[in-house]
């Protein structure tokens, strides 16, 4: 069955004005007042009344019109203003329709653009963290150690008003060595690809505040459902950032991390007690953290606490966070 042709706004506009011209012809034309070469005033407020009925009725006709667009248009003065890109919501006919339809289409592929973009992204920081981590380890790491031992053996020999000086270089090194392997940890999360997600959290609170006197409080769900590589590494990298933050900038006396499973979202909770967000706008780090969460589908949300602190709350719907099966993969 073929589909009733599609009329343009211009074409419409045009239509009813040329509908509403006919309809006073024929009025006139059917009517029996006439017009005199001087026209009493009762003829003139009667063409004046005519004149007006008119132009009401081209009012409310091409307002009818043309009100689908300024809804859209408002729609999309506030669709601007949304992070993700909220969808319209027009009429299923006519202009406007069209228009909503081909607006969301076009969201569609900015959105399914940014999303690739930004895993492509992802993925190039961590192979590139991932290399960086491993020189540090192989190089910078390596080498350190056997300028460690040579200083060991150095200092079994040497005399011993030389011996204190090589003792405090031997120790310089080692905390440098430290140092070192401390920033490969935090490149590349060996923990989360050999011992998974739980004992990954636990293994970054304890590198944050184990030397500290802030208490963490953990609760990771028992039995939590597979989850997907990319999935857990968007949370424990945000959860990363979010620890970070705490340590160097909060000053809290407690930490509270949670992840857990709440209807068919997948949420981690970090919250502190420490200085909040007052006067503080959102950083490159929290820009990355809402990105990261877009990877997945997922939504991240910031907000201060009653009675100081700040809480990060990150939601995965599980249905993308479920490893493939290999039958399907296979298949």
């Amino acid at each position: 069955m073929a589909s009733a042709p599609r009329l343009s706004l211009a074409t419409r506009v045009i239509l009813i004005n040329g509908l509403l011209l006919a309809v006073g012809a024929v009025l006139l034309i059917l009517s029996p007042a006439s017009v005199s070469s001087r026209p009493s005033t009762h003829q003139v407020l009667v063409l004046l009344g005519g004149l007006v009925l008119l132009l009401l009725a081209d009012v409310l006709l091409v307002r009818r019109a043309v009100l689908p667009l300024d809804r859209l248009v408002e729609q999309l003065d506030h669709a601007r203003s949304t992070e993700p890109l909220v969808r319209l919501s027009g009429p299923e006919r006519g202009p406007a329709g069209r228009l909503a339809r081909s607006i969301d289409d076009l969201l569609d592929r900015i959105e399914a653009s940014r999303r690739e973009n930004a895993a492509a992204a992802s993925a190039a920081q961590e192979a590139e963290r991932s290399r960086i981590a491993q020189e540090l380890h192989d190089g910078v790491g390596q080498s350190m150690t056997a300028v460690l031992l040579e200083l060991t053996a150095l200092a079994a020999t040497a005399p011993p008003e030389a011996r204190n000086s090589l003792e405090r270089v031997r120790e310089g090194v080692r905390a440098s060595l430290d140092e070192v392997r401390s920033v490969a940890r935090h490149l590349r999360p060996h923990v989360l690809e050999d011992l998974g997600l739980r004992s990954a959290l636990a293994a970054l609170t304890n590198d944050l505040f184990g030397a500290g006197d802030t208490l963490v409080r953990r609760g990771v769900l028992p039995g939590l459902p597979p989850l997907s590589d990319e999935v857990e590494l968007v949370v424990f990298r945000v959860a990363q950032e979010a620890l970070t933050n705490v340590a160097r900038h909060a000053g809290a006396r407690t930490v509270d991390v949670q992840l857990g499973v709440s209807g068919d979202q997948l949420v981690l909770t970090v919250a502190d007690d420490g200085k909040g967000l007052a006067g503080r706008r959102e950083g490159v780090g929290t820009r990355g953290m809402r990105e990261r969460a877009a990877l997945v589908g997922g939504r991240l949300e910031v907000a201060g606490q009653d009675g100081g602190g700040t809480r990060v709350t990150l939601t995965i719907p599980l249905t993308t966070g479920q490893p493939t099966p290999a039958s399907e993969v296979a298949g």
